[in-house]
C-alpha cells in the first residue's frame, strides 16, 4: 500500500479509536453522576459545545502530527533499511548501515551490521572453499588460453548452434574485416555466431560431413574447407566436440592463411610451365640431331659438324634459359620455409648465448636498433652461424669474437668480427656445404640450406681488404687481421594491434523523446529469456550537445560486450566521429573532444554500420539510454542502420531496484559509488560504457530480489517507473 494511504488510514484508526474511547470515557462518568451533578454538568457544557468541538478537532491534528513523525521515524527508516538489508545480502557490499532514527531501529542497524560481518565471514569461506576446489580447473584453463594464444594458427571453439565459446587473438587479427554475404563481416567475440563470420553454406557443409563421418564411426572425423575473406584465402579444419553421450556439441575450428602458399604454388607452377614449353622445342632439336646422327653414322664430317653445331647450340640456349629463370625467380622454385618475427637484438642474444655455451667463444654484443624485426627461423639460424664459427675456432683458434646488427634498407646485415689469419672464401664455400646437427630426426640441412631459406647472402673478407694467404705463397702464415663475416637478413615489420582511441562526456537530461518500450526487435522468446543468460552491447555516446532536433551530432561511440554474466573487457568498440559541425563551448568543456581532434575521423554513416554489426543479437544497455537511442534514430535514414533489438535503462532499473533514493542518487556516479563500483575514464565515451556495465551486472541480482528476472519483467517494471513517464 503507497505510503500516503497507509498513513491516511492509520489517521483515521487512531484517531477514531481515541474518540470512541473519550466518548466511551464520558458515557460512563455521565451515568456515574447523580441527576444534580448531571444537571449542572450540562448547564455548564452546554454553552461550550464549540469549545469541546474544537478540542476534539485539536486532538485529531496532534495525534495526526505525532502520527507523521512516527511514520518519518520509522516507516520511512525501516524502508532505507530494507533496501540496505538487500543490497548487503544480494551484492555483498563492503558499506554497512548507518544508524538512523529512534533508538529501536539503531538498535536493529546495530544487530545488522553485526550481522553483516558474520554473512560476509561465510561468504567469505564459502568464496575461499570454492576457489580452492576450482583451483585445479582454472589451472587447466589457463593452460589452454596460454597453449591457444602461442598457436600459430587461428583457432575458435564454437557449440552446436555455431556460437563462439573461445578464440585466439590470432583469430581476431585473422578475422578481421571481410564481407560475409554482401555485408561486412561481424568480429570475432565470445557469443557471436560463426555464421556471420564465415560462408554459412561452407560452415553448414562441413558441418553435415562431421554428422556423416561420425555415423559411419571414422577414427578422427575431420572436415576440411577453403574460404576467402577480406582478401585471403583461408583452409579451414573442423573437427567434432563430444559430449558425454558421444553426441555432437559443437566443434573446434582452426584456421589457416594459405594466400602466400597458394600464390607461390602458382608461380611455380606458371614457371614449370613456362620452362617446359620453352625448352621442349629445343630438347626437340636437340632429340632429331641424336637421332640423325645415330641413323647415318657415315654420315660425312661436315655433316655431322653441322649436327654437333646444332646440339652445342640449343643447348646452350636451353641452359642459358634455365640460369636466367632461375637468377629471376629464385624464391618461387624454392620450397617455402616457415620464418618468424623476432627483434634483432634479441636474435643477437640467442646467437651470444648459443656460441658460449656450445663453442665455448668469449662474445662482445653490439647493442641492436631499438625496434628492428627481422623475418627468420632463429633457431637454424643460430645453430649455422655457431657451426661457422666451430670452424674458425677449429681451424685458427678464434676464441673472442664481436657481433653486431645494422639495418641497410630493406635488409640486415648480421656481421661476425675477429682478429686472425684472413679466410679463404673458397673455404667459406666447402663450409656453406658441409652438414651440420639440428636434432636427432631427419636429414641436417647445410649453411647453404639455411641462407636460402631466408632468402640471405653470405660473404666474408678482411676489414683492411685482405681476403686470404697469398696465391704466390698459399702455404705462408698470413698475418693477424680484423675479419668480418656477414649475412643480409630480410627486415620485417609485425602487425601490431592498433591503439584505442580514448575519446573524452556531457551532461544530459535524464529524460528524451524515444519508447524505449517498444522496440520491433523484442520478440516473445527473448523477452522470457533470464536476464544473467542474454547477450549486451552496454553503450555510451558523445555529442556536440543536448539537441538531435536542432542538428548536434554523435562525435564519439564507445561499447563493450557482456555475454553470461560476464564484462568481456577485450571485446570493446571505441571510434570517434568527424559531426562536420563545430562542438558547443558547453560540451567541449565537459568531455574535452575540440574540432581538430574530430577533423578527418570517419562520419557516422560509415561509423553507425560497424557498431550495428558490433551489437547485433544483443540487448542495448545505457544510461538514460533514450537520449542515445533518439541520436541513432535521427540517423537511419541516412545510414540505413536501424537499431531495432530490446533496450534497458541503468537508470530506470536502479529506480526500480533502490526506489527510495533521491533523483542525485539514480546519476551514473551515485549508483556506481552505492554499488562500490570504483569509476574510470567518466566522460569518455568508452569510460562510461564499462562503468554502466559494471553497474548493470550489479543490480541483475537486485532485481532478482524484488521479483525482477525476465527481459520483460525489466521492461515492464521500467515502464512504470517515474522517469519513464516524464516527457521531454
Amino acid at each position: 500500500m503507497p505510503l500516503p494511504r497507509r498513513y491516511a488510514l492509520t489517521l483515521a484508526l487512531v484517531a477514531g479509536g481515541v474518540l470512541v474511547w473519550l466518548a466511551l470515557a464520558a458515557w460512563v462518568l455521565w451515568h456515574d453522576l447523580s441527576a444534580a451533578e448531571q444537571d449542572a454538568l450540562g448547564a455548564m457544557l452546554e454553552p461550550r459545545a464549540p469549545l469541546v468541538l474544537l478540542a476534539a478537532t485539536g486532538l485529531v491534528f496532534v495525534i495526526g502530527v505525532l502520527l507523521k513523525r512516527w511514520f518519518a521515524a520509522y516507516p520511512a527508516t525501516a524502508l532505507r533499511l530494507s533496501e540496505q538489508v538487500r543490497d548487503i545480502h544480494a551484492v555483498g557490499a563492503e558499506t554497512r548501515i548507518e544508524p538512523q532514527g529512534g533508538p529501536e531501529m539503531r538498535q536493529l542497524a546495530a544487530a545488522v551490521n553485526a550481522l553483516a560481518v558474520v554473512h560476509r565471514t561465510l561468504r567469505r569461506s564459502v568464496e575461499a572453499r570454492v576457489e580452492e576446489s576450482n583451483a585445479r580447473l582454472v589451472q587447466q584453463k589457463n593452460r589452454l588460453a596460454a597453449l591457444m594464444s602461442q598457436l600459430a594458427q587461428s583457432v575458435l571453439v564454437c557449440n552446436a548452434e555455431g556460437r563462439i565459446l573461445l578464440y585466439n587473438a590470432r583469430a581476431t587479427e585473422l578475422l578481421a574485416g571481410g564481407v560475409v554475404d554482401g555485408v561486412a563481416g561481424a568480429p570475432v567475440g565470445l557469443g557471436r555466431s560463426i555464421f556471420g563470420i564465415l560462408d554459412r553454406s561452407l560452415v553448414l557443409h562441413a558441418l553435415e560431413r562431421l554428422h556423416d563421418r561420425m555415423a559411419r564411426q571414422q577414427a578422427d572425423p575431420v572436415a576440411q574447407f577453403v574460404t576467402a575473406r577480406a582478401g585471403l584465402l583461408l583452409r579451414g579444419q573442423m573437427a567434432p566436440v563430444l559430449d558425454a553421450s558421444n553426441a555432437l556439441s559443437g566443434f573446434v575450428l582452426v584456421l589457416d592463411d594459405i594466400t602466400r602458399t597458394v600464390e607461390a604454388g602458382s608461380r611455380r607452377d606458371f614457371l614449370l610451365q613456362q620452362l617446359t614449353e620453352h625448352t621442349r622445342a629445343s630438347l626437340g632439336n636437340i632429340r632429331a640431331a641424336v637421332e640423325t646422327v645415330q641413323q647415318y653414322p657415315d654420315m660425312d664430317v661436315e655433316r655431322r659438324g653441322r649436327f654437333t653445331e646444332v646440339i652445342r647450340d640449343e643447348a646452350e640456349r636451353l641452359s642459358l634459359r634455365l640460369d636466367e629463370t632461375l637468377a629471376r625467380h629464385p624464391e618461387s622454385l624454392r620450397a617455402p620455409w616457415p620464418l618468424e618475427d623476432m627483434l634483432a637484438a634479441d636474435l643477437l642474444a640467442a646467437l651470444q648465448r648459443n656460441l658460449a655455451s656450445t663453442v665455448g667463444t668469449i662474445v662482445e654484443r653490439a647493442e641492436a636498433v631499438p625496434g628492428l624485426w627481422l623475418s627468420v627461423d632463429s633457431y637454424s639460424l643460430v645453430q649455422a652461424l655457431s657451426h661457422v664459427v666451430a670452424q674458425l675456432a677449429s681451424r685458427f683458434g678464434t676464441q673472442a669474437l664481436s657481433i653486431d646488427v645494422a639495418q641497410e634498407g630493406r635488409l640486415a646485415r648480421l656481421s661476425l668480427r675477429w682478429t686472425g689469419p684472413p679466410v679463404d672464401p673458397a673455404l667459406v664455400h666447402e663450409w656453406e656445404a658441409k652438414p651440420f646437427a639440428v636434432g636427432a630426426h631427419g636429414q641436417a640441412p647445410t649453411l647453404r640450406d639455411v641462407l636460402h631459406r631466408h632468402g640471405a647472402e653470405l660473404w666474408c673478407r678482411g676489414e683492411d681488404g685482405a681476403t686470404g694467404p697469398r696465391a704466390d705463397d698459399p702455404e705462408a702464415l698470413p698475418a693477424p687481421q680484423r675479419n668480418r663475416l656477414c649475412v643480409e637478413l630480410p627486415v620485417t615489420q609485425p602487425q601490431q594491434m592498433a591503439a584505442p582511441v580514448h575519446a573524452a562526456r556531457s551532461s544530459r537530461p535524464v529524460y528524451y523523446d524515444f519508447d524505449l518500450f517498444s522496440q520491433p526487435g523484442q520478440t516473445p522468446e527473448v523477452d522470457e529469456t533470464p536476464l544473467v543468460e542474454l547477450a549486451y552491447t552496454v553503450f555510451d555516446t558523445e555529442t556536440t550537445g543536448l539537441s538531435p532536433s536542432e542538428g548536434d551530432e554523435i562525435i564519439s561511440i564507445g561499447a563493450v560486450r557482456i555475454v553470461n554474466g560476464r564484462l568481456l573487457e577485450n571485446e570493446r568498440y571505441e571510434q570517434l566521429v568527424d559531426p562536420r559541425r563545430p562542438v558547443r563551448r558547453q560540451a567541449q568543456e565537459v568531455h574535452g573532444l575540440t574540432d581538430a581532434e574530430l577533423a578527418g575521423q570517419p562520419g557516422i554513416e560509415a561509423v553507425l554500420p560497424v557498431f550495428h554489426r558490433f551489437a547485433e543479437d544483443t540487448v542495448l544497455v545505457a544510461h538514460n539510454a533514450a537520449f542515445d537511442m533518439r541520436f541513432l534514430q535521427l540517423k537511419e535514414a541516412q545510414t540505413g542502420v536501424r537499431f531495432i533489438q530490446p533496450v534497458l535503462d541503468t537508470l530506470l532499473l536502479s529506480a526500480l531496484a533502490h526506489p527510495g533514493h533521491s533523483d542525485a542518487d539514480h546519476r551514473l556516479e551515485g549508483i556506481a559509488a552505492r554499488l562500490g563500483v570504483p569509476v574510470v575514464g567518466r566522460h569518455t565515451a568508452l569510460g562510461d560504457a564499462m562503468v554502466t556495465a559494471e553497474v548493470f551486472l550489479k543490480l541483475i541480482p537486485l532485481l532478482a530480489e524484488r521479483g525482477i528476472r525476465t527481459l520483460r519483467e525489466a521492461r515492464e517494471a521500467s515502464q512504470k517507473t517515474l522517469y519513464a513517464k516524464l516527457e521531454y
